[in-house]
């Protein structure tokens, strides 16, 4: 197989990966109802850098060794559970908004003749720092145990052991920025002036929806690990 067939398999294997619902759009809709778009293309940094994190120790062998090794697995299944919880229950505890007139602020463009809605978030509100931000996603990939099968199975099953170091570290650092323009790409979206509109109206709902989707994934992991 050529390196440009490889390039291709790979791209949409991880294309298809990417666009899946799991942790990690889960955090990026958290930190775009909760917080705005700066925190949530942070975010996505933190994210694709976790991707380099999994392409790191596959190159090196080291995510074999994680895969082999069942109680190191389990531990490391067991902190990504443990970190996955402490997010869940903080979108469960989303709460509605008391006041919408506070967040929602209306202006009228009058050169255009259109009206754009700002938002601001409640005074109380804790933004998080720039490398909080980060290592959330940083985190929220790094210890994805299912992301860790993932780059374990497609370097050693779909990319040839004699393919270069140059060829594979290529191949990882294009799945680090596709994976980056993609949940910036939904960092943007989300945060749209008018999905921006309905999430401030209604984004409790699916923060906590995606706090049990957070908490349904640490569960699987534990109970991955009884069977």
């Amino acid at each position: 197989m050529s390196y440009i067939e490889q390039f291709f398999i790979i791209a949409l294997v991880h294309l298809l990966a990417v666009a899946s619902p799991g942790p990690d759009f889960a955090i990026i809709l958290k930190q775009s109802i909760r917080y705005d778009r700066r925190t949530a293309v942070i975010t996505s940094f933190g994210i694709a850098s976790g991707i380099l994190l999994h392409v790191s120790y596959s190159l090196v062998g080291i995510g074999l060794l994680i895969a082999s090794d069942e109680r190191l697995f389990t531990a490391l299944k067991y902190i990504a559970a443990g970190y996955f919880c402490y997010i869940a229950w903080h979108g469960l505890r989303a709460a509605k908004p008391t006041n919408e007139s506070e967040n929602i602020l209306i202006l009228s463009n009058t050169q255009q003749g259109e009206q754009s809605l700002l938002f601001s978030a409640p005074n109380n509100l804790d933004y998080p720092s720039t490398k909080k931000a980060f290592l959330t996603g940083f985190l929220i990939n790094g210890l994805n145990v299912k992301a860790t099968l993932f780059f374990v199975s497609l370097f050693s099953v779909i990319i040839a052991p004699e393919t270069p170091f140059l060829i594979k570290f290529s191949y990882g650092l294009y799945m680090a920025i596709a994976t980056a323009a993609w949940f910036i790409f939904l960092s943007y979206l989300l945060t749209h002036y008018r999905v921006r509109y309905f999430l401030q109206l209604k984004g409790y709902l699916l923060d906590r929806v995606m706090g049990g989707v957070l908490l349904v994934l640490a569960i699987q992991l534990v109970l991955s690990d009884l069977h």
